[in-house]
């Protein structure tokens, strides 16, 4: 397999923003507007599978912050460009079974792959990627970001409501995705020959020749010479997107550097996943192979992390970290902004949070 490796641990950040009505909030198909009068390089910012979303990307970065900064910049471009943002994992109020896909052969494609499945309601996710130096390295730092999958499940769940109601999950999302083939918990690989092995054993058994529509939670991207974590909601704060950021980049450099580590079997880390994704920051989840709180789980893994990020400059972003608990996620702002208002609050204060760090300058 053909790759790009060669980078050192640099993080590159790409976020998934629903695009909504100014006075509704609610879903509208004009993600083509958005980019024409935005005229940003698709590298920027692009299509996704639905028209009422675009996916804005950071370059690859030394640091958090300067991704963060990019993705900044980009969100106060879209505005500019006509667009209401909001960064959520699902909207908490579409209609199931009516969005629009966006005209491309590669989403029509999914589209034929995936039926009825893909037609439900846009779901938006937040994706890293963290450049690796060689094909080795890369599969020691997938290994190691396998174990930590519940914890960044829990720390950005942002998706407590679907279909107007609430899921009872802390991310509805992660439960909507896991019915694409394709998605989940790889198997960790003794090296990269064995990841290509398996990779050209399920295509062929999907029918499929592309590696980039196994969607797995954590994956190598040769082509971009990164390993990349998937499967996060989107979230409504750049300072959120970026503290999660820190935290893979450091967690990718940890594993990368583990010559030996203990690789949980999938099935385990699929299943504390799911009380991750159901229960968000008050889970408890499988952490050196014994259940722990997700707090204490979290805060310790800062403090472990905190020297490798310092050394690539991320340590400042990785702070975030205590804020998300600190403030309840996005899941718990969602329902506390329900309490206070009904749905028509919870729609505003992520309309309100996403667009109030369109209107922060990048830190000098």
């Amino acid at each position: 397999m053909e790759h790009a490796f060669g980078s050192q641990f640099t993080v590159g950040i790409e976020e998934e923003l629903l695009l909504v009505d100014p006075e509704t909030h609610l879903l509208t198909p004009i993600a083509a507007q958005v980019l024409a009068a935005m005229g940003a390089p698709e590298a920027t910012a692009s299509h996704e599978a639905y028209a009422a979303q675009i996916e804005l990307r950071s370059p690859p970065s030394r640091d958090a912050a300067g991704a963060g900064d990019a993705l900044r910049s980009a969100r106060a471009a879209a505005r500019a460009a006509g667009a209401t943002l909001m960064g959520v994992g699902l909207h908490p109020a579409d209609t199931d079974g009516d969005s629009e896909i966006v005209d491309s052969e590669r989403y029509h494609r999914v589209a034929r792959m995936m039926r009825g499945l893909f037609a439900r309601t846009p779901e938006a996710a937040l994706h890293v990627h963290v450049g690796m130096p060689d094909p080795q390295t890369a599969i020691r730092a997938f290994n190691g970001l396998r174990s930590h999958l519940p914890l960044l499940q829990a720390l950005s769940a942002n998706s407590p409501w679907w279909f107007g109601r609430d899921s009872g999950l802390a991310s509805a999302r992660y439960a909507l995705v896991r019915t694409y083939p394709g998605r989940g918990v790889p198997a960790a690989f003794p090296d990269f020959d064995a990841y290509v092995q398996a990779t050209e054993q399920t295509l062929a058994a999907g029918g499929i020749d592309e590696y980039t529509l196994l969607w797995w939670d954590v994956r190598p991207h040769p082509k971009l010479g990164t390993v990349e974590l998937r499967e996060m909601d989107a979230q409504t704060s750049v300072e959120d997107a970026a503290a999660l950021g820190a935290l893979v980049q450091g967690l990718a450099l940890e594993g990368a550097e583990a010559r030996v580590r203990h690789a949980p079997p999938s099935d385990a880390i699929a299943m504390s996943t799911f009380r991750a994704a159901r229960d968000g920051l008050d889970a408890t989840i499988l952490d050196s192979g014994a259940p722990a709180p997700v707090r204490q789980v979290a805060r310790a893994t800062v403090e472990r992390v905190r020297s490798q990020v310092r050394e690539l400059g991320s340590d400042a972003p990785l702070d975030g970290i205590e804020r998300i608990l600190a403030t309840g996620g996005g899941a718990g702002r969602q329902r506390a902004a329900h309490e206070r208002g009904g749905m028509r609050e919870a729609l505003d204060q992520l309309v309100r949070e996403t667009s109030d760090e369109t209107a922060r300058k990048p830190a000098s």
